[in-house]
């Protein structure tokens, strides 16, 4: 620094050539050069760094300063009855420094605090709705089961709805938009999201997404715009983040035991809606938030029909006749072992499709909490073919520990005889070509009679089938009488054998 200042004083003050000064330092005259014409440098200094006994306690100290400053003011530790409570703990220096300390960290925390800053927000009736999701225990079949629910909120008038379910998947995701519609009885222009996985596939620069196609789909079924926000900027859907925080302490802590998740949500709709009733809205202090709805229902578009928001997958059938879903097993029709088929994976049903038609629907079966064994979800009429081919599987074929009582009765009349095995199979088969009540009855007519047959059980379903042409009871004419009566000749049978028999 010393030679540049007597360079620049030579050159620009005593109007010293640019070669005399090179020949008086022994510079190159490039290095002048670049002397003169940059900028002079602004020297830097490393921050001074001093230890203090304060430092090995930092942790502590900011922990018992976060604790007092969430507590009423009236029953905050001082500063000096922080400093005593850390003597003991090995702390050697002064009073002084915790103090100092103490006013460092608040004075961070009120700088900080300031950046949080946010512009309100003012939406139009029919505008937009805000959603996400939020995380809940509730008893559910005498069980504590963890929930996910679903907050919609129209950020117009206020008014939100609930709903839950086992896990946050994409047939989740659109049952709730289904539902959630229905009640708000139309849809607005736009929905505000965050970058959830069920909706955004990647995250690109700046508002562009990679967004998923079912979700796509879904948003073009219903015909509105989906916003989302900044990565960690929740204040861009601030309302609904409130709601999920607020419901659970106005909706959340009264809900009573259910036996079922439907019965849950059935409960959850209408507490909903009776917080309509009754909570003021937030701007206009006059209205209720069922008043400001009822004002913003006509600038809502109206809904032809609900999304069929199922997911698709592709599913290979084992050999006996079951599907792999979710740690649960499914049965289907036993002509489709060893085959692949579709599967239609909805909230609370799976349909099961092959060749493009519905070949068996079983509802979804939960394990929430991980702790139950898998299930095996059996429809006995999937392993009739098998029984045809294979009767005595029916002794102990565990899908036909699910038949209705009556044939479980009649099962156990025919096992006791030889050939009961296929006679019950046969029996079973009648379920193919008729309704299942219209067997299962015929089946209970022939009990009630103490006929244990196949032929009485298909007499009787025929009487049912054709009640004109086979009457029940046949009309007897009480007013005939017998003219001559027969005689008791035994005899009389030897002749029919002819007289080379007749003894």
């Amino acid at each position: 620094m010393s030679l540049l200042n007597v360079i620049r004083r030579w050159h620009f003050r005593d109007g010293m050539s640019k070669r005399e000064i090179a020949r008086r330092t022994g510079l190159s005259r490039n290095t002048v050069r670049r002397y003169l014409n940059g900028k002079i440098p602004v020297p830097e200094y490393p921050k001074r760094s001093s230890l203090s006994k304060t430092d090995e306690f930092k942790e502590i100290l900011i922990s018992w300063l976060k604790r007092e400053a969430k507590r009423p003011r009236k029953q905050r530790k001082t500063i000096k009855n922080i400093y005593e409570d850390l003597v003991p703990l090995g702390y050697s220096g002064s009073y002084d420094r915790v103090a100092a300390f103490a006013r460092k960290w608040r004075e961070e925390e009120k700088l900080a605090a300031s950046k949080h800053t946010y512009m309100p927000l003012s939406f139009a009736p029919g505008e937009a709705f805000q959603f996400d999701w939020g995380e809940n225990w509730a008893y559910i079949d005498g069980r504590k089961t963890k929930l996910q629910v679903a907050h919609f909120k129209l950020s117009h008038s206020r008014a939100f709805i609930l709903r839950a379910y086992y896990t946050q998947t994409h047939e989740m995701l659109f049952d709730a938009h289904n539902h959630a519609f229905r009640v708000f009885e139309g849809v607005p222009e736009r929905g505000i999201y965050d970058n959830m996985k069920t909706a955004v596939d990647s995250v690109k620069k700046g508002k562009e997404r990679e967004i998923n196609r079912r979700f796509q789909a879904m948003v073009s079924h219903y015909l509105f715009e989906a916003d989302f926000c900044n990565p960690a900027s929740g204040w861009e859907k601030g309302q609904v983040e409130k709601n999920v925080r607020d419901a659970r302490s106005t909706i959340w802590q009264r809900i009573p035991r259910m036996h079922s998740l439907d019965e849950l949500n059935q409960w959850l709709e209408m507490a909903c809606v009776q917080d309509w009733q009754t909570r003021k809205h937030p701007e206009f202090h006059h209205k209720t938030v069922h008043n400001v709805w009822l004002q913003e229902r006509s600038q809502l578009m109206k809904i032809t029909a609900p999304f069929d928001g199922f997911i698709e997958q592709i599913k290979p059938v084992s050999s006996t006749c079951l599907v792999n879903f979710d740690r649960n097993k499914y049965s289907v029709p036993a002509s489709y072992a060893n085959r692949r088929i579709s599967l239609h994976i909805y909230p609370d049903t799976l349909a099961f499709i092959a060749e493009g038609q519905k070949i068996a629907e079983h509802p979804r079966a939960f394990q929430p909490n991980h702790d139950l064994p898998a299930q095996v979800i059996y429809q006995w009429q999937h392993y009739l073919l098998v029984a045809q081919r294979k009767p005595r599987a029916l002794r102990n074929g565990a899908p036909f520990e699910t038949l209705p009582e009556s044939f479980k009765q009649l099962q156990s009349q025919l096992l006791q005889r030889q050939g009961g095995d296929k006679e019950m199979a046969e029996i079973l088969a009648l379920v193919l070509y008729h309704d299942e009540a219209l067997v299962e009855r015929a089946i209970e007519m022939a009990l009630a009679a103490g006929n244990f047959s196949k032929q009485h059980v298909i007499n009787c379903l025929n009487r049912m089938l054709n009640p004109d042409i086979l009457p029940a009871h046949l009309p007897v004419d009480i007013g005939l009488k017998l003219v001559t009566e027969p005689t008791s000749d035994s005899s009389r049978y030897d002749t029919l054998r002819g007289k080379r028999y007749a003894q």
